[in-house]
């Protein structure tokens, strides 16, 4: 075994005092999954259970008489000694006991990563320390980590090649749409119907493409191009909200109403298309009345849980994961026109604000979302911005 400044020649034997107050203990710890050292303030060990001599390599009765510094890397001896010191003139630290984690020494020389909890016995003249081999613990957080940031960097890819591509099928598609419509403008009366209608399809293609186009720039938008965090009231976001959608409002005789909302730490840009998505969505899928949509707000935790209810056409409870997801449709174009983006993109703002949304299964008619935001989310990282 390796010496170090603490080594064997450096300790004394445990009195038989110690030894015979201690000894008793030693059925009971020896069943205890743990390894268990008693020492004394000087760092000399008066007891070790089974687990301890096997988890450091030691015979039977090996460890007696040494010190604990014994049982650490020689690199780390000297602040071990110190803090074996500190611990004993600390009496409120030693009442409340102590954890922390270092590296251990093993009698053949290897070292393990060891989660050490110490607590005092007989008035403070020893202490118990046990012991946690928390080498498997160590390597699962590791992979965890290396695996979180593998998928942040691959969802910052994706999120990137999104951007991009949706930012350059722009200009192509503009040129497609003015096109078609510049032959109808220029052609159209020497084209049959067949003709006429075959250009509406391409221009209504073009259309839907644009909107594909724009929402999956939002999608991207959210995680890259979030502005910080800042107090923000969501009743004047909801008036706001409510402005941009009066004409769908006048047109389908929809009735809004809404409890006092409160402010939140937010991005308000974010809060308003939130609620401009979950709003038209209300208005969108409705039935043979006109829409009925209530917005209610009530505490629930440190935050506030926010719901949208309507009167429309409801959802299938065994679709309620699956409309969060990008390109998720319901219903085809014609039945109710959309891109299938915009509750993924109502889920991402309301992840990046530290909450959560989902929709009421349990609801016999109409929807109803609900959606926790903290009051003050953690502020994100800084986001890179193309």
């Amino acid at each position: 075994m390796a010496q170090g400044p603490a080594s064997r020649q450096e300790t004394r034997a445990p009195e038989p005092a110690a030894l015979e107050d201690v000894q008793r203990l030693a059925p009971v710890l020896d069943i205890l999954p743990d390894a268990i050292l008693i020492a004394r303030a000087d760092g000399c060990i008066v007891l070790a259970n089974q687990r301890a001599e096997a988890l450091f390599g030691y015979p039977p009765g090996g460890l007696l008489g040494h010190s604990v510094e014994e049982l650490v890397p020689a690199r780390y001896r000297q602040a071990h000694v110190a803090h074996r010191a500190g611990y004993h003139r600390r009496p409120q630290v030693r009442l409340m006991g102590e954890r922390r984690e270092l590296w251990a020494l093993r009698a053949d020389g290897s070292e393990f990563p060891a989660e050490i909890s110490l607590s005092p016995l007989e008035g403070g003249r020893l202490v118990v320390s046990a012991v946690r081999d928390v080498s498997e613990r160590r390597r699962i957080q590791e992979a965890l980590e290396r695996r979180t940031q593998e998928l942040a960097r691959s969802n910052a890819e994706l999120e990137q090649f999104a951007y991009v591509a949706s930012h350059d099928l722009q200009e192509p598609l503009r040129m497609v749409a003015s096109y078609a419509q510049l032959l109808e403008r220029r052609y159209g009366e020497r084209l049959d119907e067949d003709a006429r209608e075959f250009i509406r399809y391409m221009v209504e293609g073009a259309r839907r493409m644009r909107d594909l186009i724009n929402d999956l720039l939002d999608y991207s938008r959210v995680g890259r191009r979030g502005r910080p965090f800042a107090r923000v009231a969501l009743d004047r976001v909801l008036e706001e909200v409510l402005a941009a959608l009066e004409p769908a409002v006048t047109e389908t005789g929809a009735r809004i109403t809404w409890d006092p909302l409160p402010e939140l730490w937010a991005d308000e840009a974010q809060m308003r298309q939130l609620f401009q998505n979950l709003l038209s969505n209300a208005i969108k899928f409705r039935g043979q009345e006109p829409p009925r949509v209530h917005v209610g707000a009530r505490r629930e935790g440190p935050g506030w849980r926010i719901s949208v209810e309507d009167n429309g056409i409801g959802i299938d409870p065994q679709y309620a994961e699956r409309i969060f997801l990008l390109f998720q449709r319901l219903h085809t174009q014609r039945e109710y026109p959309g891109t299938g983006i915009g509750l993924a993109i109502c889920k991402k703002i309301v992840e990046r604000h530290g909450g959560r949304i989902w929709v009421d299964t349990q609801r016999r008619y109409g929807a109803a979302f609900h959606l926790v935001l903290p009051e003050r989310p953690p502020e994100p990282a800084e986001e890179a911005v193309p």
